[in-house]
């Protein structure tokens, strides 16, 4: 088993990681879905979910690497580095649990992604504002559909129903760590307002109860997770550390 990279987290690389890692994280759980997803158009739809933020995360692990200059690639920020060198938000890493789970784990955050983005299109960064212009069609699109999904999952059957509040009830306190303040780059806290609009407005149409829990789970940022992460890594980096440097 191949050993971990140290990274040299200057302001700019850490920024950087974090929006990689929130990506690749949220792009992995969606993977699991694979052939395993209630329909084969949702099967298909959220393994194109999960592609676009392997996308994302490609280009800003690419970045880190060009800004690091310390002959790291993204591969090794993927599968080289252990839980506490991940930057995540908490929200993305945890499980899937049902459908229902899924697509509020989703919509949560993608009522978030979607005006980040959108803002750091305005980003004094070449290559941050050109992948915000890139993520930003894609955040859009995962936002319509998960919140379609909310929609049809709180305004459905009794079970569906119960099966969306009981998600959005048990992810709702994973979300104020989104709007945390930033070293640099956008300040998110700017964001809440238009994210709360969203998801009221949502929830809404939905049938569903917004939570009025304040107290909210916090540490993905500085390398603080769950008990989730390291699982999902194991399984995640099991094929690099096993055979470092292996090509398809």
């Amino acid at each position: 088993m191949t050993g971990s990279i140290q990274v040299n987290e200057t302001p700019l690389v850490l920024y950087t990681l974090r929006r990689a890692d929130d990506a690749l994280v949220l792009g992995h759980r969606l993977s699991e879905w694979c052939g395993h997803a209630p329909s084969l158009e949702e099967d298909m739809a959220l393994a194109n979910i999960g592609l676009d933020l392997l996308g994302q995360a490609r280009a800003l692990y690419s970045y880190a690497a060009e800004l690091e200059a310390a002959g790291h690639d993204e591969d090794g920020y993927a599968y080289l580095r252990d839980a506490p060198q991940y930057r995540n938000l908490l929200l993305l890493e945890q499980p899937n649990g049902d459908f229902a789970h899924t697509m509020a784990r989703q919509f949560l955050y993608s009522a978030f992604a979607d005006p980040y983005w959108r803002a750091m299109t305005r980003c004094a960064d070449p290559t941050l504002a050109a992948v915000a212009a890139k993520s930003e069609k894609e955040s859009a699109y995962h936002l319509r559909h998960s919140s379609e999904w909310m929609i049809r999952l709180g305004d459905g059957t009794e079970e569906s129903r119960r099966r969306a509040q009981t998600a959005v009830d048990t992810l709702w306190p994973y979300t104020g760590e989104m709007f945390e303040p930033e070293d640099m780059g956008i300040d998110p806290a700017t964001l809440r307002p238009e994210w709360a609009r969203t998801v009221t407005d949502i929830l809404s149409q939905a049938t569903l109860t917004q939570p009025a829990n304040t107290w909210m789970h916090r540490g993905g940022r500085i390398g603080r997770h769950t008990e989730h992460l390291g699982p999902m890594l194991a399984v995640m980096q099991h094929l690099q550390r096993s055979h470092p440097g292996a090509r398809w």
